[in-house]
């Protein structure tokens, strides 16, 4: 289906047909100093005029344009992405797997009372949708599929934004992933000043395009401003394409594994705190660990066990397997068998940089990197992905140089 055009005083209607539908809408907004995402009812709460300012280990949002729609008006997806992706809404911060209960015949285990909503996610980039790509061939194209992120899965809708410009930390040019979503949406927008290309790539948002136009004024300017239109959100796309920062290439990439024991890991080692935000930013990352709650009813809330129905219980005495987020920067997580096998921080950072650059493309076909630059912003200490691939592929980045052109870089 063509890019249709929707009017910025018509994004009401949008909400109310994912809301007709059944949708729980899941929409950006400022909180706390940075743009992230939870329930939002209405349009208004979107991040108008709020545009990010990055830089390795900092994020600040500034507020760029005034809400006049004569000149410079606001718009609600000029940012780029905040420290949250698509993530936490299919691979949950924490997730109940099993209970436990004491019974007189002695242990009953029981699945979790798990219910998937309908969930309508919109403001998704394009270097998310190629990360819900790869987290889908782990958590469900994989031999173990994970039964909670698949529930959840198939009961998501997106509505993915086209990038209009490109923050000082992204590098989704060079690992191939934006700035322009291309699959894995229903619903995608372009943001022009007075309102929205509009386009279907799913079933389903194709019955909402059409309800939409049903609803929406018969003087749309399509027809008119088509070609000035589609002229203004593709020079919005060239212009988030002009990025600074570079991934070297998947075939680059591959040459991280002679650096095992390059000394630059022990320079990084100086300035990492092994704090794991990267990890927890970064859209593609799935480490986690498991931990066992066992307590007695009333005296102890598992509140924080999102799928606990106390009322259940037959008794008591209770226990549940609970899933959390992880890093592969913890110590706990490298201690297997009664030993720590990364020890130092060192290594902790190379396993980490050399399992999303160099192993992913064994087990998924290409680098675990989408290019989002979150892990360069929310890093406290400035540690940049992106310059330390390339530090570690100098020298051979420069022999590959020197062999195609005959000169010394």
């Amino acid at each position: 289906m063509r890019k249709q055009y929707l009017p910025k005083d018509s994004l009401p209607a949008l909400y109310e047909a994912l809301r007709k539908r059944g949708y729980k809408i899941i929409a950006p907004h400022v909180h706390d100093g940075a743009i992230v995402f939870s329930e939002q009812h209405s349009p208004d709460t979107l991040p108008w005029g709020w545009q990010e300012e990055t830089e390795p280990g900092r994020y600040q949002l500034q507020h760029t344009e005034r809400d006049n729609k004569s000149e410079n008006p606001a718009r609600a997806f000029a940012w780029n992405n905040g420290p949250q992706g698509i993530k936490p809404w299919l691979f949950k911060p924490k997730q109940e797997m099993w209970r436990a209960e004491e019974t007189e015949n002695g242990l009953r285990f029981r699945q979790p009372d798990y219910a998937a909503e309908p969930i309508a996610f919109i403001g998704a980039r394009a270097c998310d949708l190629a990360a819900l790509n790869l987290q889908d061939k782990h958590f469900i194209q994989g031999h173990y599929p994970d039964p909670f992120y698949s529930a959840q899965r198939q009961q998501l809708l997106l509505v993915a934004v086209n990038c209009q410009r490109s923050a000082s930390t992204c590098f989704c040019t060079s690992t191939g992933d934006g700035p322009e979503a291309l699959f894995g949406y229903d619903l995608l927008l372009d943001e022009l000043d007075e309102g929205f290309l509009i386009e279907a790539k799913s079933e389903v948002g194709d019955e909402i395009l059409v309800e939409l136009a049903l609803e929406l004024p018969l003087e749309l300017p399509l027809d008119a401003c088509e070609q000035s239109l589609l002229e203004q959100a593709e020079q919005q796309l060239q212009q988030a394409a002009q990025q600074q920062r570079k991934m070297p290439s998947d075939s680059e990439l591959r040459l991280l594994q002679n650096k095992l024991d390059d000394q630059r890991w022990h320079e990084i080692a100086e300035k990492c705190l092994a704090c794991g935000n990267c990890t927890l930013v970064c859209p593609t990352c799935f480490c986690s660990k498991q931990e066992s709650n066992s307590e007695k009813l009333g005296e102890v809330s598992l509140a924080s066990v999102q799928t606990f129905h106390p009322e259940q219980s037959d008794n008591n005495d209770v226990a549940s397997q609970v899933r959390v987020w992880d890093s592969c920067f913890s110590e706990q997580h490298s201690h297997i068998a009664g030993k720590n096998i990364r020890p130092e921080i060192s290594q902790r950072y190379r396993q980490w940089l050399l399992h999303k650059l160099l192993m992913w493309q064994e087990q998924f076909g290409r680098s675990g990197c989408v290019g989002c630059g979150r892990c360069i912003s929310w890093c406290p200490v400035g540690i940049d992905l992106v310059e330390e691939a390339n530090l570690l592929l100098r020298s051979e980045l420069d022999q590959a140089v020197e062999q195609a052109t005959g000169e010394r870089p």
